[in-house]
């Protein structure tokens, strides 16, 4: 990350903001939907301790349960390519800090977000309650498996990496829905994947680069 990436500490917030929608713009997110409902989350709200001063920077971060926040720029990367739409009922799978799923709230009519550890999703439902977005359902479960009794979705948002697109996921897409996922075998090597579902099968893009916590099957002890 150069100097260019770092907040200065003097910065006001509407010059914190404006460095922060730069970084994002300069990473090719350029959908004006997805960097308004950018610029009115504050991820700041989202991180907690000794990493809070750096929630303008766009860099993952550490969170609880051996997680992490991602980056800004994936955030708005991955919630470009999904391009939910008003009307649209979408599922992520890994509430994690509850900022994607925040995001994901301004831009479509419903958010059904699952997560392994139940810290994450009860201190994710207080935010969510603090920031007035009553569109966001929360709830502990294996994330893997989605949520079968609420689907067909929309649009699946995974937001940790499978080996491959889950199946039990996949079916719980609807005809010409999207899913984006990071894929690989390796902590290392992953790729986003965007995963459309039409009349006679799935249809596979290849997005860039990345790199996620892995996608755990059960739930977590905490």
């Amino acid at each position: 990350m150069s100097d260019d990436d770092l907040p200065d500490q003097d910065d006001s917030p509407a010059e914190r903001k404006m460095r922060f929608l730069f970084q994002l713009r300069s990473r090719g997110v350029t959908d004006p939907r997805v960097l308004s409902v950018m610029e009115r989350i504050d991820r700041g709200i989202f991180i907690r301790g000794q990493f809070a001063d750096r929630a303008y920077e766009d860099t993952p971060l550490p969170i609880p349960c051996g997680q992490t926040i991602s980056q800004p720029s994936v955030v708005g990367l991955m919630t470009q390519a999904l391009n939910p739409r008003p009307r649209d009922t979408v599922l992520e799978v890994g509430t994690g800090s509850g900022y994607q799923a925040a995001v994901l709230a301004g831009l479509c009519r419903r958010v059904y977000t699952v997560d392994r550890h139940r810290r994450l999703v009860q201190e994710s439902e207080a935010i969510f309650q603090k920031l007035g977005l009553s569109n966001i359902t929360a709830q502990v479960a294996d994330g893997s498996r989605g949520l079968p009794d609420q689907s067909p979705f929309d649009r699946i948002l995974v937001t940790a990496a499978a080996e491959d697109p889950p199946g039990p996921l996949l079916a719980q897409l609807k005809i010409g829905g999207i899913m984006v996922v990071p894929v690989g075998q390796s902590d290392a090597v992953q790729t986003l994947i965007r995963v459309t579902r039409t009349d006679t099968g799935f249809d596979y893009d290849e997005l860039r680069q990345v790199r996620f916590v892995p996608l755990v099957e059960g739930l977590g002890q905490t």
